[in-house]
């Protein structure tokens, strides 16, 4: 490490004006200095309070070449170390000559990118501009004069194509390379002239947040030639839809934005975005095949009064996302309430991190029944976050986010760690809990770490069994979900296929899996007296189940009306509130010692049927 009294000296002692900027992740050309020593103010003129938090621009004089000027940016963006000498202004305006260094750093442990700028102040070494005398020129000798005219001819040639050569490196620098849009960088810069035009002028403008809904389906579907075949359309599109006073742009992938004067009336705004959503919404084709892609658009005004206009893209991008999450192929204006949302959002994402640093997630159990028997076969585990300050939630109250968040696969890592520990104390009740069953996710069950935690919980494989949602085992039936359910399989624990009926069942799903369990779900289980039809579908599924080998579930039982008409159509067993609402653990506990297991009066010798299954068999 670098004595503090060294580094001072460093910054007070070295001729070479040293300063260090962090530079963007995704531009190198951004960047914000952070750090610059007392030769590098006296250079350039620019106190270590001036420089500080600015962009690399400021050492761009308005007396250096262009074509020097677009080479420096050519080289940040490409993250190359490069030295130039060049004409240059101090802060005054003062010129002066310049050897200007850039070398890139990185740091191995944040991957932030760093620029180390150089700058040394040269002796001006240009020649005196030369005088030709016209007596000398008449004595020269002739074949020289024309030798000189050539060399300025080529010189000039030269001369053009620097010039054309710039001017197309500055088209590339601000232009997107697939659509010829501006890309994001010129459209941070312009929306940053566009936002100063309103504060100075009022000239109040619209963002139009564009995002394609099914551009990964036309891609995986049609290949990528075709997903760029469809960007350059819908840039064609945007083109005819707008002015030459707006600003069009791709972000990147499939996210476009548009900046639009407001003028008298917000009615050109939505009447655009109404456009845009409608010839979106025409199938796409390459090459003789289809495809939809319809578009969804959020849009946000900035106005004089606002107190933060940077916030119109964010403001755009949250109705992009209402606009998606009321079910595509729609466009959206921007509320308070979307602005509300987002900050209870941010909010709930910030404490769902906490809470799994703090393991605040709990396990709650509802039990299920033996429908010949009446008693508990089994109590499924659910999940609970303990807030701090809420209370006990239930996880419709943050698992989409903690979903949207990736961070499902650790809430189950938390909630399975305590499994052991809660058999164990529903144990010390002295009443026969046969098993336990347990939500997984996809992600946990993809994880391959998950057998080794079974193995290692100390948790009898005999007491288990793993519900798996229906859409998990047929959307993402990839050789690593395959593979932990075989090992389930050959460790002896019971796989329960969970809500079926909900997704996308198919029997030729059932038969890939084969399940030990089918769970009903509770949407057709609670309009049987009330539907004419929900009664065959049910009996439709318990066939199928039965006819598969399966022993079948019924969720959502809340009468004893309900639970007896399921146990006389052959459902095994028995989960709802009527048994039984989700409760803690010490909750669970009591019950057991009260009831001694026996929720429910255990059928009778007269209405007995081949389907009555041994107790503990299952579940």
């Amino acid at each position: 490490m670098i004595p503090p009294q060294i580094f001072s000296q460093i910054n007070d002692k070295c001729s070479e004006g040293l300063a260090l900027a962090l530079a963007s992740d995704e531009d190198g050309a951004i960047m914000e200095f952070q750090w610059c020593n007392k030769a590098f103010s006296k250079i350039t003129g620019y106190a270590a309070s001036e420089a500080i938090g600015q962009r690399g621009t400021i050492l761009i004089g308005a007396d250096m070449e262009q074509g020097v000027h677009l080479y420096i940016i050519e080289k940040l963006m490409k993250w190359e170390n490069f030295s130039t000498k060049t004409l240059n202004n101090r802060k005054n305006g003062e010129t002066y000559w310049q050897r200007m260094s850039w070398t890139h750093l990185s740091d191995p442990e944040t991957g932030d990118h760093w620029w180390l700028c150089s700058i040394i102040e040269l002796e001006d070494d240009r020649p005196e501009p030369a005088t030709i005398d016209a007596k000398d020129l008449a004595a020269s000798d002739h074949e020289s004069f024309v030798r000189a005219v050539e060399q300025v001819h080529l010189l000039e040639k030269e001369n053009a194509r620097l010039h054309q050569l710039a001017r197309s490196v500055a088209k590339d620098a601000n232009e997107d390379a697939l659509t010829g849009l501006s890309n994001r960088r010129h459209f941070e810069v312009e929306l940053k002239t566009w936002i100063e035009n309103l504060k100075k002028h009022g000239t109040e403008f619209a963002v139009l947040y564009i995002d394609l809904d099914r551009f990964k389906f036309v891609n995986d579907s049609l290949g990528h030639d075709a997903g760029d075949r469809l960007l350059v359309s819908v840039a064609d599109m945007l083109r005819d839809l707008t002015d030459t006073s707006d600003l069009v742009a791709r972000l990147g992938g499939d996210e476009f934005v548009i900046l639009k004067p407001l003028g008298d009336t917000a009615l050109n705004i939505s009447s655009l975005a109404d456009e845009i959503v409608k010839r979106t919404q025409t199938p796409f084709t390459c090459d003789g095949k289809s495809a939809a892609c319809s578009a969804s658009v959020g849009v946000a005004i900035a106005k004089t009064k606002m107190d933060n206009p940077q916030q119109v893209v964010t403001d755009a991008d949250e109705a992009l996302y209402h606009a998606k999450s009321q079910g595509k192929g729609r466009w959206s204006f921007f509320t308070e309430e979307m602005h509300a949302k987002s900050i209870a959002t941010k909010q709930l994402s910030s404490d769902l991190l906490l809470a799994c640093e703090r393991r605040e997630f709990i396990p709650y159990f509802q039990p299920l029944i033996d429908a010949t028997t009446g008693r508990i076969s089994s109590a499924e585990m659910l999940v609970r976050w303990d807030h701090p300050t809420r209370g006990i939630l239930a996880p419709a109250a943050f698992l989409e986010t903690a979903a949207n968040m990736g961070i499902l696969k650790r809430i189950d890592e938390i909630i399975f760690a305590s499994l052991s520990e809660a058999l164990a104390y529903l144990d010390e009740a002295n009443i026969d809990l046969p098993r336990v069953a347990v939500n997984v996710s996809a992600g946990r069950l993809a994880d391959p770490s998950f057998i080794h935690d079974i193995r290692s919980s100390g948790i009898d494989p005999a007491r288990l069994t793993i519900e798996i949602l229906e859409s998990v085992y047929l959307d993402r039936m990839g050789d690593v979900v395959r593979w932990t359910i075989d090992e389930l399989d050959e460790l002896g624990v019971t796989i329960a296929l969970d809500d079926f009926g909900t997704g996308h069942a198919s029997v030729s799903g059932l038969l890939e899996i084969r399940p030990d369990i089918l769970k009903i779900d509770r949407h057709f289980i609670q309009p049987i007296f009330d539907e004419a039809s929900a009664t065959p579908l049910v009996e439709s599924i318990i066939s199928i189940g039965k006819g598969l080998g399966m022993l079948v579930v019924a969720e959502g039982v809340e009468t004893e009306e309900h639970a007896r008409l399921l146990r006389e159509m052959g459902c095994d067993y028995l989960q709802g509130f009527y048994f039984g609402r989700p409760m803690s653990k010490e909750d669970l506990r009591a019950m057991l010692i009260e009831t001694e297991g026996q929720f429910w009066p255990q059928q009778s010798a007269d209405s007995e049927s081949g389907n009555i299954r041994a107790l503990g068999q299952a579940v």
